[in-house]
């Protein structure tokens, strides 16, 4: 069809005038598709594209299922019969259609994959269809099986469009129209509708559907004679059942349980049938209204008034079962259709998650005296179920058998059969036995928790593998905690985070979370409960350790019993916990030595994975092919754990993880599942992650869902968790990896995937209270207890920054190296994985040809992957490589690759046009498909913003889609939205005009949960003013992310399109640009030159500040010195300026974060390099060299301003000297050690550049001292790194005061400062992640390398430095201390602190050199060599290695010597060799002399016994 037919306007309209709305999802070619019209009775139109039967008009009664799997057997589902079905998920088709004439075993001509012979809906309507399936079973498409049925389908229309139309009318009649002729002239005008082939409205409860789908004649099913249950007399026990629209599961049910069923028509007389020849009475479901089938109700009431048989219904059989009793039915506005509805037992008070798919219900007021009800509905009180108080009758509204859904109540057959069975064991009526207990026993057996005040753990800094997802949950933890009215105090010190800020915990104590300090809080607050499940690995391992302590100190643990988390966390524990109920997972052994795991490994056969115990991120993990292999992999794990789990490899197999939620009452369900686009083998923190999972049937899916609910109940979790496992893509054969017993990342990913704050309502049930009384806060009117129905696909992509450090393997595999993952949220699988990848790096295009990845490195690439791998598959795709040669060397699902692939024809196809060219479709199709106009730009040789107005023109935007948990069956209250190109319509309106917060996007290193605080801060000090937020970030780990921290969120990229995007919707008042660091602060230019009002400095003078060559120049005119300094434009004019002022130099591009490719340069050899790769790094700006100066203090200036005046200032010191990176420098607040004159000069330059840059708001300045003379390094005009902590030691939040000078609001210039005690200092302590990084050089120089920070508070910088090296996991030194110092000048700058350690007692041990030098100066040392490859021929005691390798040292101070001379990158030092060993067997290290000295200092002074001060911790009072 041509593609001008019915492309009208994407308009909604209430008349039947005009056109259709165009479809909503990518048609690449109009002239290769069938387009048809889906018309409702309320005069709206859409027009979507044909992939079922055509040219047969239908009419039906249109209705919408919220599930999001199970697409085959809801079509067969008898129940539909008549019904246009809207499905909610908008990606169909996935997995196929299994094969129509594979019939059951058992039951011989039943097929053995669905719910009936025939397809029974009239119609289907989707959002997204593909034809490229993928699943071992599926022998055709959807689309070919639709057309074998003649059931016409149409994809393209904006489902959720649909299901809020239906939501908010009711149900309503609908066609879907074919066309007359292909050609149709009118199409689109004023009389379009007759083109097409019309009917009549049909409504098909006005006809009795039962007769259309019940048996024809009466049929038999026989069990398997070895499991019949046999009655007293000898013969089967025999059901009869009445089909009034049967599903084949039902029949499954009971002859698989050992019945002989009889099923029946629905005209039958079964009142008639011999008493003697059947036990029980059944009522199957089926369609329409139960007032349409009175003949076989009233047959029913004749069998009820006897009281001679056990009967139970379901769905319409129980409907019709009421009808008899004499009970109403009434039709209901929408019906419940879906997977995830919650239904509480009132005998029980446990609530179960049921399948459902009805239209009518039972009014439960209408009940005789002699019935009471069973089931409700926990959503809305509805009806779900009833039972008679004395005879053995019941029936429920839901689906027991499921097909497609959840299985839980399935026991309801084992229920119903074990009570016909005593009926006629007995020869009498016996009431029925329902499980579960009784509701005031449940309620006596696990009562609410009582509590006053709770210790809550926190997870410390941010390192690889627990980031700030646990700032996240532990902030929800606590503000479900303060909802109950209970007293929370935090231990956490990483003072960058929202939870230790004011407004959330009543006391947080910046203490290291060890075991010792736990305990000592404990004793000084005297709290009588403690979660220990939200502050990751590390307050999970203090639970353990101090398991046995809690009761003795009065402590009650919250949530997941101990027990459980040792059993989850201990490989062996954890497979027998598994083998009692019969569950599987991977052969493995565990071993507490070498010999054992060799031995373990060889029985197992390789290839196999080793893991240690207790340990974060797969720490210590790694797969082996043989002996030598496991014994590294074992050297490096039993480094770090006392034991190791050596498992079978299931390499290629799918990864499939499900979030689980359980409460004490053992109610349980699973929020969000999710697969890995990566095969077993690489870590799933280290894998790209589908949520929900793409390519599982339903069988599949509810396989693994109820294996996750029977584990986590075994377990006895209480709370949240997670389950991952490795399933066969060939079969059903799959076993568990592990369960996670806390919140973890995935949980994070899970909540803001899903719109489920799981964190939050985990401590809800810590506390005792059932899930079905915890409220679903986006909906306000549902409960928790609910499995979130997605409408909508979620990408999650790790970030790495692997480039930063030289050695570093970039191979990904069972152990985490990602620092970060960014999500993005789409209505299609394409749209949604292009952005995520935008998201990863400002630099990517999306999924596009690249030149990240080179022709020769493709297949290998592809074979062993890397943090390079979806690029390399980008490179494969566009070369020619098909879907199956990429399967072959990756074995990533097809259904993923064909997708990419599908996105790679569409930039071939781009390539084809010009900007005068391009289509309309072809730009929407692009736009629909998720390019960015960058890309499309880059394809058609076009510029961003030309592309932006052409699409504009053709009214091609976005819309904007609300996440709700219930994919539209209910309004939402909360604002968390996404944009999409697949839609055609808002679902919010825009009459806020906000203030829009731009958050700081992925963490990496050099940003990180610092800028979350700020922008969070931002984000709360404008809503206490009670101006109206919007908040833009995409990272899943943040607090900001929150959807109740602003009044709208936009989980959406941060690129110039996309906030243009959301500006210009929002009509918003103004941009805060300066909190979410360096991201936001790349764009702010060019947004301000397309007209965005830039709150806060102007964008012109913030690039002043960001390129190097203006801002020097800037800084020479108003006479602030800085180091002599020159803009690179020539290779010579380099070499000869840095000849004249002397090595070394500093070389530093402009716009970049964290010292990225910047470099110390000390020789005219490493000019060259170092200068192509800063270059690389920053293309469109220039390089700057200057003078680098050693031995110079570095000073850090916070600040703030208003229109150029200085309003606030806070001077903080490094301990370091100058050359060290500000984020990886320890900071000390206020400052000890610097002399009045600096200080003066400091804030007289500091004064000097706001003015002259005209700042108002945050800005940051470095400064460098030398014999006090001051020199200024660099300035950023945004918020910095330094903001939380120097707001937090001083009491004044820096960012409140800066938001107030944005927005023009009374802000006091230098509030007071009330230090809470003359001898006050806070440190800032770097946390590295050099363990996760097999091969980085632990030593710090000007490009940054910490992963995260804390701080810790004193009398003085030593007590303060000694508790934050701790709170980083550094462990104090018992007795041997090892040295190796490469400089004359250091070694002697360290002898004293070497003298004072031998005086505390420390037996010393140094390297040859360092020996020496130590001996001469009279401090006795033992000489350590090696390490050189001659370590043989040293004795063992003399043994660097040995006693590196054996934990014989407890700390080792290694000084490197700077690399002043040109060295081939292969070279491998002794001293590098050295401290990698210590990184990799967990010996602590320090690399700089003036930390080296610090901490000796420290360490003299430390007391014996830590005793909690008043400094240690903060209140709302003092909190900033």
């Amino acid at each position: 069809m041509s593609p001008s037919i019915l492309l009208s306007s994407n308009e909604s309209t209430s008349t039947s005038i005009v056109g259709p709305i165009a479809p909503v999802t990518a048609v690449e070619d109009y002239s290769n598709v069938t387009t048809a019209a889906l018309v409702l009775n309320d005069g709206s139109s859409f027009q979507g594209v044909s992939f079922g039967a055509e040219g047969k008009s239908i009419s039906g009664e249109i209705v919408f299922q919220t599930g999001m799997v199970g697409y085959p057997e809801s079509l067969t589902d008898p129940s539909y019969r008549g019904q246009i079905l809207v499905l909610t998920y908008p990606l169909v088709g996935n997995y196929g259609v299994p094969d129509r004439t594979v019939m059951d075993e058992l039951l011989k001509d039943i097929p053995k994959y669905f719910e009936s012979n025939q397809i029974h809906i009239a119609g289907l309507i989707v959002c997204s269809y593909t034809e490229d399936y993928s699943h071992y079973l599926a022998t055709s498409s959807l689309g070919q099986w639709l057309k074998e049925n003649d059931v016409p389908a149409l994809y393209g229309i904006d489902s959720r469009c649909l299901t809020k139309k239906i939501r908010d009318q009711g149900v309503l009649l609908s066609k879907i129209l074919f066309a007359q002729d292909a050609s149709l002239p009118n199409a689109g005008t004023a009389g379009w509708i007759s083109d097409y082939k019309d009917v009549a409205w049909v409504d098909p409860n006005q006809t009795n559907l039962v007769a259309e789908v019940s048996i024809r004649e009466p049929k038999i099913y026989y069990p398997d004679p070895a499991h019949a249950i046999k009655t007293p007399s000898g013969r089967t026990l025999r059901i009869v059942a009445v089909d009034v629209g049967m599903k084949f599961n039902q029949i499954r049910c009971f002859v698989f349980r050992g019945v002989e069923l009889k099923i029946v028509p629905w005209d039958y007389d079964f009142a008639s049938e011999p008493e003697d020849s059947y036990d029980g009475l059944f009522i199957s479901n089926g369609p329409g209204d139960p007032t349409m089938v009175e003949l076989t109700f009233n047959r029913l009431r004749q069998v009820l008034e006897r009281q001679s048989k056990p009967i139970f219904g379901i769905c319409l059989g129980h409907q019709l079962l009421a009808l008899a009793a004499g009970a109403k039915t009434q039709k209901m506005k929408y019906g419940n259709r879906g997977q995830n509805i919650p239904c509480t037992n009132m005998i029980s008070g446990r609530c179960y998650i049921t399948s459902q798919n009805h239209g009518y219900a039972v009014d439960g007021a209408s009940l005789p005296e002699n019935f009471q009800e069973l089931f409700i509905n926990a959503n809305d009180g509805s009806n779900e179920g009833i039972i008679h108080k004395s005879l053995p009758i019941f029936s429920v509204q839901f689906h027991p058998e499921s097909t497609a859904g959840p299985r839980d109540t399935e026991f309801l057959f084992d229920v119903y059969i074990e009570t016909v069975r005593k009926c006629v064991e007995q020869n009498k009526m016996l009431p029925v036995e329902m499980p579960g207990g009784v509701l005031a026993e449940n309620l006596k057996k696990n009562p609410r928790v009582h509590v006053n005040k709770v210790l809550v753990l926190g997870s410390g800094g941010l390192s690889i593998g627990q980031a700030g997802e646990f700032d996240y949950s532990g902030s929800q933890a606590i503000k479900a905690l303060k909802e109950e009215g209970i007293h929370t105090i935090l231990i956490n010190p990483n003072i960058a985070t929202i939870q230790t800020s004011k407004g959330l915990a009543d006391k947080v104590y910046f203490l290291p979370v060890t075991p010792e300090f736990v305990r000592k809080v404990i004793q000084y607050e005297k709290p009588d409960g403690i979660y220990v499940t939200f502050g990751g690995q590390t307050a999970l391992n203090v639970g353990v350790k101090l398991k046995d302590e809690f009761e003795g100190l009065g402590v009650k643990v919250l949530g997941t019993p101990i027990d459980t988390i040792i059993t989850t966390e201990d490989r062996d524990l954890f497979a027998q916990a598994l083998f009692e109920i019969n569950e599987k997972c991977a052969q493995s052994s565990s071993a507490e030595n070498h010999t054992e795991a060799l031995a373990a490994a060889n029985e197992i056969g390789y290839p196999v994975i080793c893991r240690a115990a207790y340990a974060l991120g797969g720490l210590g993990s790694g797969f082996a092919d043989n002996d030598e292999e496991l014994v590294a992999l074992c050297n490096k794990a039993f480094a770090t754990s006392p034991q190791v789990l050596i498992e079978k490899s299931m390499k290629g197999w799918k990864e499939i993880e499900y979030e689980v939620v359980r409460d004490c009452q053992d109610n349980c369900i699973t929020v969000c599942n999710m697969e890995n686009f990566d095969p077993l083998g690489i870590h799933t923190g280290e894998s790209i992650v589908i949520a929900p999972s793409q390519t599982l049937s339903d069988e599949d899916y509810n396989m693994l869902r109820t294996t996750a609910v029977n584990v986590i109940r075994h377990l006895g979790v209480v709370g949240e968790c997670n389950i991952q496992y490795a399933l066969n893509p060939f079969s059903k054969e799959y076993c568990i990896i592990e369960v996670n017993a806390r919140l973890s990342r995935s949980s994070a990913l899970a909540s803001k995937a899903t719109g489920y704050p799981l964190a939050f309502v985990a401590a809800k049930l810590g506390l005792g209270i059932p899930l079905n009384e915890v409220k679903n806060s986006v909906t306000k009117k549902t409960c928790a207890c609910f499995e979130p129905s997605l409408d909508y696909c979620v990408v999650k992509i790790p970030r790495w920054d692997l480039k930063k450090f030289n050695r570093v393997s970039t191979a990904l595999g069972s152990a985490m190296k990602s620092v970060g993952e960014v999500m993005a949220i789409g209505r299609t699988f394409e749209e949604t994985m292009q952005e995520a990848i935008r998201s990863i790096d400002y630099s990517f295009p999306g999924f596009s040809t690249n030149d990240l990845v080179t022709d020769e490195q493709i297949d290998k690439e592809l074979l062993v992957p890397s943090d390079m791998r979806i690029f390399a598959i980008a490179n494969a795709f566009s070369k020619g490589y098909t879907v199956d040669r990429v399967w072959e060397m990756t074995k990533i699902d097809k259904w993923f690759l064909n997708k990419l692939n599908r996105i790679m024809n569409m930039e071939k196809n781009l390539k084809s046009y010009t900007e005068q060219s391009i289509t309309g479709n072809a730009l929407r199709a692009a736009k629909q498909l998720g390019f960015s106009d960058k890309q499309i730009a880059e394809q058609i040789k076009s510029q961003e913003m030309t592309v932006r107005s052409l699409r504009k023109g053709h009214n091609i935007v976005p819309f904007v889609k609300q996440i709700d948990t219930v994919a539209a069956e209910f309004p939402a209250f909360t604002n968390y939205l996404y944009m999409t190109y697949n839609a055609s319509e808002h679902d919010i309106a825009f009459e806020d005009q906000g203030v829009m917060v731009i958050g700081s996007g992925v963490y990496r290193i050099g940003s990180s949960v610092e800028f979350d605080w700020c922008a969070v801060r931002a984000i709360r000090t404008l809503r206490e003013k009670g101006i109206k937020t919007v908040m833009v970030n995409y990272n899943p780990e943040t607090v900001s992310t929150d959807y109740d921290e602003a009044d709208r969120l936009y989980f959406e990229n941060i690129t110039m399109e996309r906030i243009l995007d959301i500006y210009e919707q929002e009509a918003s008042t103004g941009v805060l640009m300066s909190m979410g660091g360096q991201t936001p602060n790349n764009i702010a230019l060019p947004l301000y030159r397309q007209n965005v009002k830039v709150l806060g400095t102007s964008p012109e003078k913030i690039d002043n500040a960001e390129d190097r060559y203006k801002f020097s120049s800037m800084c020479d005119r108003i006479g602030v010195d800085q180091p002599q300094w020159r803009e690179l434009t020539s290779f010579e004019e380099a070499e000869e300026f840095c000849d004249k002022v002397s090595y070394p130099v500093l070389v530093r591009p402009s716009y970049v974060l964290s010292g990225a490719a910047m470099n110390t340069v000390y020789s005219r050899d490493n000019l060259v390099s170092y200068l192509k790769e800063a270059a690389a790094v920053s293309r469109e700006h220039p390089v700057v060299i200057s003078k680098y100066i050693e031995d110079a203090k570095e000073i850090e200036m916070d600040a703030v301003a208003l229109n150029g005046k200085l309003i606030m200032h806070v001077i903080s010191e490094h301990v370091e000297n100058a050359g060290v990176h500000s984020g990886d420098a320890t900071l000390v607040q206020p400052a000890q050690d610097l002399d009045p004159e600096t200080v003066k000069k400091i804030e007289t330059a500091t004064a000097k550049i706001g003015e002259a840059l005209e700042i108002t708001g945050p800005f940051n300045i470095q400064f460098i001292a030398k014999d006090n003379e001051i020199k200024v390094i660099e300035c950023n005009v945004r918020a910095a790194r330094s903001y939380p902590f120097v707001s937090k030691v001083i009491g004044v939040d820096l960012i409140e005061m800066a938001t107030h000078a944005m927005l023009g609001m009374p802000v006091t210039p230098y509030p007071k400062v009330n230090l809470p005690h003359k001898k006050y200092v806070g440190v800032k302590v770097p946390q590295f992640s050099f363990s996760r990084l097999p091969g980085a050089d632990p030593v710090l120089g000007v490009e940054m390398a910490s992963t995260g920070e804390v701080a810790c508070f004193g009398e003085d910088k030593y007590s303060a430095y000694i508790k934050g090296l701790v709170a980083t996991g550094f462990k104090l030194p018992k007795k041997n201390i090892l040295f190796s110092i490469g400089s004359e000048k250091e070694k002697e700058e360290l002898l004293p602190s070497m003298q004072k350690l031998h005086e505390l007692g420390y037996q010393l041990f140094a390297t040859s050199g360092t020996a020496e030098y130590v001996k001469s100066h009279g401090v006795p040392v033992i000489e350590l060599k090696g390490l050189d490859g001659e370590d043989a021929a040293i004795e063992p005691e003399c043994c660097l290695h040995e006693h590196l390798s054996n934990n014989k040292i407890d700390m080792y101070i290694n000084l490197p010597s700077q690399n002043r001379f040109a060295r081939p990158a292969s070279f491998v030092s002794q001293g590098y060799r050295s401290r990698r060993m210590a990184v990799d067997y967990s010996i602590p290290l320090l690399t700089n002399v003036k930390c080296a000295k610090l901490f000796v200092e420290g360490l003299a002074r430390m007391e014996k016994d830590f005793t909690v001060s008043p400094l240690d911790f903060q209140t709302d009072n003092t909190f900033a």
